[in-house]
């Protein structure tokens, strides 16, 4: 019988199943999309049992498609959303509420109250991170506040908190875990020990009796049930590390960007862990097995793709965000029109929860393809404010950034991507690296693939853009485009 990887891949805006072969290949694949919930303005949730329901039919389906059954799976891995934060009853297993989503902004209050206390830095030291509403220790604070009783069922081991992988793994096999990259999204794991600190549980208010057991990336760690019944959960990864997994990025120095919703630029850095004074965050690369655990800067911008689906679905200027290319090319460059799409803030390197929106340069002479373009420029701009960022802190300059995610099959932002970074752009033959990350976390923890070295064998570049544009031509755009930031602070007071 052949046996395969799995891998679930549980995103922001949909969840996926992907089986791969031993080369990286998509045997069979399926997807589902979940509700954006919007209470209020600046709150983001999802329904937990939508999502583990989804979860459930996209296994399903992907595996009837191929005439495959779960005997076929030598194990599965997850790569998930991070910081989206759920807190369940560990009896019934029903969710006390909507997930948080890790681009609600509903702690900015809690945010304040502690940056004013200690500085916005003050737990960088520990966690690598720096004070913001993106993580999920305030907002798992949030709910046990708001809650009735929630923080005394927490504190008595009746209540169970998790991010997405490991709600997905509770439910899969009854296994409360996460690994040390979720962790360390959470602002309450120690990037030294992998261990959750005493001081940062304190500093938040969280209970220990709340928090899953760390776990490594790449291990055995549950035998699945259900649908999945007795296949390995053996790998786990919050979506950006799976993605520089999937990207073979294994050496210092090497660096991918994921154009999602989001867009994320990792860089790997080696067994320790590199200080940011950029704006940056230190976060967990990947730890497989008992191996030294390896590290990497991270840039996080909120809004990519999202950007791209509020032109469809608030403006209405396109009718699916594949259209948006054709209409960018309507034009021959932005109009001198920048759009920073801080629809919660800005985030890396500039931290300002107090930025909001903004469509700069308008004139009568601006149309629909000037919009459209300065939308796709607005990701390649927010990826080279942080690449700067990252040489800054590294001391390394990119030779080449590996790209993946939805919007790299759009020629026009991977080649203007080219042009403002002054950098060799390269796409792999895969697009679905995220999954791919995943299910080489699991396949590595049950022999399926031998090490890191085979895995980089399978990457191949399918598609390579070389940067064109004049050095006076990238210092002007880049120009313009600083200033339109700057006028996208201090909106909020």
């Amino acid at each position: 019988m052949t046996r395969y990887i799995g891998a679930i891949d549980q995103g922001t805006t949909s969840t996926r199943f992907i089986v791969f072969n031993h080369a990286g290949q998509i045997v069979t694949q399926a997807q589902k999309e979940h509700a954006q919930i919007f209470p209020q303005p600046g709150w983001v949730e999802h329904d937990p049992l939508e999502i583990f329901k989804n979860t459930e039919a996209v296994i399903a389906d992907a595996l009837n498609g191929a005439n495959l059954t779960a005997r076929n799976l030598a194990a599965v891995g997850i790569t998930n959303q991070r910081e989206t934060t759920i807190l369940w009853d560990r009896t019934t297993g029903q969710p006390l509420h909507n997930a948080i989503v890790w681009q609600d902004t509903r702690v900015e209050p809690l945010v304040a109250i502690l940056t004013r206390a200690g500085g916005q830095d003050r737990f960088r030291a520990q966690t690598g991170l720096p004070l913001a509403s993106y993580f999920s220790a305030l907002k798992l604070r949030w709910l046990l506040d708001n809650i009735p009783n929630a923080r005394t069922r927490a504190m008595t081991g009746e209540l169970a908190f998790g991010t997405i992988d490991s709600w997905l793994i509770w439910r899969l096999s009854g296994e409360h875990v996460t690994d040390v990259t979720n962790a360390s999204r959470t602002m309450l794991m120690n990037l030294f020990s992998l261990r959750w600190d005493d001081d940062l549980m304190a500093a938040f208010d969280i209970p220990r009796a709340v928090l899953p057991r760390i776990v490594s990336s790449s291990d055995i760690h549950a035998e699945a049930r259900g649908i999945l019944a007795g296949v390995p959960i053996a790998g786990i990864l919050g979506d950006q590390q799976a993605a520089l997994v999937g990207q073979a990025c294994f050496q210092p120095g090497e660096a991918k960007n994921t154009y999602g919703t989001g867009c994320f630029l990792l860089m790997h850095t080696g067994e320790r862990p590199v200080p940011s004074q950029a704006g940056l965050l230190t976060t967990v690369a990947y730890r497989f097995g008992n191996a030294a655990p390896c590290y990497a800067l991270e840039g996080s911008v909120a809004i990519a793709g999202a950007l791209v689906q509020w032109l469809r679905d608030n403006l209405k200027i396109i009718p699916s965000s594949d259209a948006i290319e054709a209409l960018a090319n309507t034009v021959p460059d932005n109009g001198d029109v920048y759009i920073v799409p801080a629809f919660s803030g800005l985030y890396a390197p500039h931290w300002r929860a107090d930025a909001r929106g903004v469509i700069a340069g308008l004139t009568r002479f601006a149309h629909a393809g000037h919009i459209a373009r300065a939308a796709l420029e607005a990701s390649a701009y927010q990826t080279a404010d942080i690449l700067d960022a990252m040489v800054a802190d590294s001391g390394i300059a990119l030779a080449a950034l590996r790209v993946d995610g939805g919007m790299v099959v759009n020629e026009t932002l991977m080649g203007f991507q080219a042009d403002i970074l002054d950098t060799l752009v390269i796409r792999p033959a895969s697009i679905e690296i995220t999954a791919l990350g995943a299910a080489y976390a699991a396949g590595l923890a049950v022999g399926y693939w031998q090490d890191t070295d085979e895995l980089a064998r399978n990457w191949v570049a399918a598609r390579t853009w070389q940067p064109t544009m004049t050095a006076t031509r990238r210092a002007a755009l880049r120009g313009s485009w600083t200033k339109a930031v700057g006028k996208s602070l201090s909106w909020i007071a």
